[in-house]
């Protein structure tokens, strides 16, 4: 990200540059992640490359830059708008992982920049033409039906799911691969937002989510939490109150502190079941077929190669 904790004008971050440090691939490669495998999440991690593309497409942040909006402002503004026009410690929750200076900073700058309904347009626009340039010939039909059987149940459980109501809110695009993108953000923050509220009642700090997933998952120490904007003063505080609470010694989450990652993760896939149910026994083939326009995502460039970026995000 850019430097934390700092509220007004950030120094901008254009698309190119975002790209250089986000898209890069490993220097090494990852050893296996500590991460169950599950249905749901097989079923998120085949669905990230194809919701992140209003994140990481091209002619999305074409179109995010025309309108003055560099990659993390356009980040901010795109990824909130959904919800309205919050005031800024909105915004700062609902995101909950990141630093809150640096979040106010670019959604303040970011909506002096731009207006909602054209941050909105230039989202669904850009994800359908970034979508069209990687997958032209891919028929989602099928697995947009799938993915809907799911949403609609999941719109059954709005409370505490800040972002995912603000999707539930908007109309479905008219273009089949805008219905399949949308359908996939919806299934990314409805899991991110049931997964924050699990560690939230789990007593941990936004920076300290950050690190226990990185313990979780095998990155090695700050290395993702320090691309959410938090100072290294801010994350070794963070990390000395993880080992005050016994969750984690000697670099590593101790018994306790599995237990408790581990059941984080097993809240967030209880919130996902009924959504599972809904999509019924397709869920298997939908996984799969996400998971190779996923691949061509990647191979086109338009998501992280690193695998544990994916599981992280």
């Amino acid at each position: 990200m850019v430097a934390p904790g700092r509220t007004g004008h950030h120094p901008g971050v254009d698309f190119a540059q975002a790209q250089q440090v986000f898209l890069a691939p490993p220097d090494a490669e990852r050893p296996a992640a500590g991460v169950p495998d599950t249905p749901g999440r097989r079923l998120r991690d085949a669905a990230e490359p194809i919701a992140t593309i209003s994140i990481w497409g091209r002619q999305l942040n074409e179109r995010l830059s025309a309108l003055g909006l560099d990659f993390l402002t356009g980040y901010v503004w795109a990824r909130a708008a959904p919800m309205g026009e919050p005031a800024a410690p909105v915004v700062v929750a609902a995101f909950g992982v990141f630093e809150p200076g640096l979040v106010t900073g670019l959604y303040e700058q970011a909506r002096s920049t731009a207006t909602r309904a054209d941050v909105l347009a230039a989202r669904e626009q850009g994800a359908v033409e970034s979508l069209r340039a990687l997958l032209p010939d891919a028929d989602v039909t099928d697995a947009v039906a799938a993915l809907r059987r799911g949403t609609d149940v999941a719109v059954q459980h709005l409370v505490g799911r800040p972002l995912f109501a603000g999707l539930v809110s908007l109309p479905w695009p008219d273009d089949p691969l805008g219905q399949l993108w949308h359908a996939a953000v919806m299934l990314r923050e409805y899991r991110g937002d049931v997964h924050q509220a699990a560690n939230v009642a789990a007593d941990l700090t936004g920076v300290q989510m950050n690190l226990m997933t990185e313990y979780w998952v095998g990155w090695a120490h700050t290395e993702y939490a320090g691309t959410r904007g938090w100072s290294e003063e801010a994350m070794a505080e963070a990390d000395a109150d993880l080992v005050r609470r016994g969750l984690v010694a000697h670099g590593a989450l101790t018994e306790q502190g599995r237990r408790l990652r581990d059941g984080i993760e097993q809240q967030t896939e209880a919130a996902l079941a009924p959504v599972l149910e809904a999509i019924g026994p397709e869920l298997p083939t939908l996984t799969r077929q996400l998971d190779e326009w996923s691949a061509a995502i990647v191979t086109g460039g338009a998501a992280p190669p690193d695998v544990y970026k994916r599981i992280s995000g």
